[in-house]
């Protein structure tokens, strides 16, 4: 399937993903060890995925600290290659959503690339959106922003398919303030992505120009 006509897409319908991993950077070495994720179709959450990796190697105190996964929680788990075979499959034919997509975006390309596995769909980062769209809150992280927007939460940060969810609501409240503060409906995956790029001092008038296009 093209890139070109999965951006064409409604952005009601998708795969928010996070990722939990041992460090910062797969080009160092760090690997996942946890992925957790929410399938998203006509504005509903409806399914879930969530699973722990083994990393291959032993999980730091601070991260252990940090993300709640011990050693003990994946020496039994399943490796990042038959885990993300599996998600491959989960996602096939969606794009894709997470909260600072640049870092789960690459741990997702180490990952399927070391598991010989592919997907076809492309990336938006609901945190450049929330940038655009709510410039007057303290901070764009994601758990200042559930709280800015009253979001249900479990309060479960840093583990994988808790952070999915609450990144789900947050794309689905942003998709309700296109419609209803903005008047910008039938909101395409494309657009959102071109929003995430949009200078914060252009947004009004890049608003303003989509609000008037949807009523040619």
């Amino acid at each position: 399937m093209a890139l070109g006509s999965l951006d064409k897409r409604n952005a009601n319908t998708l795969v928010v993903l996070d990722f939990e991993t041992t460090g910062l950077s797969p080009n160092m070495g760090d690997r996942a060890i946890e992925i957790g994720a929410v399938l998203v179709e006509n504005g509903r959450i409806t399914d879930r995925f969530q699973q722990l990796m083994n990393p291959g190697f032993r999980i730091s105190g601070f991260i252990e600290s940090y993300t709640g996964i011990t050693n003990a929680m994946v020496s039994g788990a399943e490796s990042g290659a038959l885990v993300m075979k599996d998600f491959a499959e989960f996602i096939r034919g969606h794009n894709l959503v997470a909260h600072n997509a640049a870092f789960d975006q690459k741990f997702l390309d180490a990952e399927m690339s070391a598991a010989r596995a592919r997907y076809d769909g492309s990336f938006a980062c609901s945190m450049l959106i929330a940038r655009r769209l709510y410039q007057d809150a303290p901070n764009h992280q994601l758990g200042t922003l559930v709280k800015y927007n009253r979001l249900p939460t479990e309060g479960v940060f840093h583990r994988a398919l808790a952070d999915a969810e609450m990144t789900g609501h947050l794309w689905l409240k942003m998709l309700d303030d296109l419609k209803y503060k903005h008047q910008v409906s039938d909101v395409s995956f494309g657009l959102m992505k071109t929003l995430s790029r949009t200078a914060k001092s252009g947004v009004g008038s890049f608003l303003l120009r989509q609000r008037l296009d949807s009523r040619i």
